[in-house]
């Protein structure tokens, strides 16, 4: 989904992957593997939600910076950018709805009020909220923080809706990929802004992630398959790789055709 006003050259110098089917499928891989990762760093390690923050917050420090400072779009580092935002959204909401006891209703909504603070910034200096193509800097920086704090908002609704709401994580999980199907069948059978419904798929893929990721990793006896979070996390990535592999020989096909 995008709002369909990209020209050639602003495609060509967007820093931004190209919203398709391929890229809603490595958006819902990545944001497994943060839910998986994230988990493995704070409970499979025992280091904590504190430190899990420290050391997530201090890689995507690392990995934003390389991608926002980068002179052309490298998918791969996108993509690297997008699993760092889902790890460390993943220990942001749970230092925040567990370490600081804030719950999932009052974590989820002062995420929601930061996610609402940067759209209205990024809103009155661009006058839209168009994803693709971004081609100027001061604009992918407001995509990123967005990006940030839906995926830490969607982690702490995925946990809300298991934990307080008393969802099965498949349960959960369906529920969430259900709201994913009705916003594509409005994206094709209507005309609502195709940059609404962009944001609205995108901040329900993470809660989908969260709930099954942790529909793989929990125990049985919580209602899970209680898969390793390594082995999860390795196999998510190792599927999000073939899926990038796959769309950049797709694209370059595209391309050759064009030209």
């Amino acid at each position: 989904m995008n709002d369909g006003r990209a020209t050639a050259v602003e495609a060509a110098f967007s820093k931004v992957a190209p919203v398709t089917i391929f890229f809603w499928i490595m958006k819902i891989l990545a944001t497994t593997l943060g839910e998986t990762a994230g988990d493995f760093i704070s409970m499979t390690l025992g280091l904590g939600y504190f430190v899990g923050l420290a050391i997530t917050f201090s890689i995507l420090t690392v990995v934003l910076w390389a991608q926002i400072t980068a002179e052309t779009y490298h998918p791969l580092l996108f993509w690297m950018s997008i699993i760092a935002t889902t790890t460390a959204g993943t220990e942001i909401s749970d230092f925040m709805d567990r370490s600081m006891e804030l719950g999932y209703p009052a974590g989820s909504l002062i995420l929601s009020a930061g996610l609402v603070v940067v759209f209205g910034i990024w809103y009155c200096r661009e006058g839209n909220l168009r994803v693709y193509p971004l081609t100027r800097r001061d604009a992918e920086v407001m995509f990123w923080a967005a990006v940030l704090f839906s995926n830490s908002l969607g982690t702490a609704f995925g946990d809300y809706l298991v934990d307080d709401a008393r969802l099965s994580f498949i349960h959960g999980a369906l529920i969430t990929a259900a709201i994913i199907g009705v916003v594509a069948i409005l994206h094709f059978l209507t005309r609502i802004n195709d940059v609404v419904l962009f944001w609205i798929a995108f901040i329900y893929t993470r809660p989908f992630g969260a709930t099954f990721g942790d529909f793989l990793t929990k125990p049985v006896s919580d209602g899970g398959l209680n898969l390793p979070r390594e082995y999860a996390s390795i196999v998510t990535l190792g599927l999000l790789l073939a899926v990038l592999y796959a769309s950049t020989r797709w694209t370059d096909k595209a391309h050759r055709k064009l030209v």
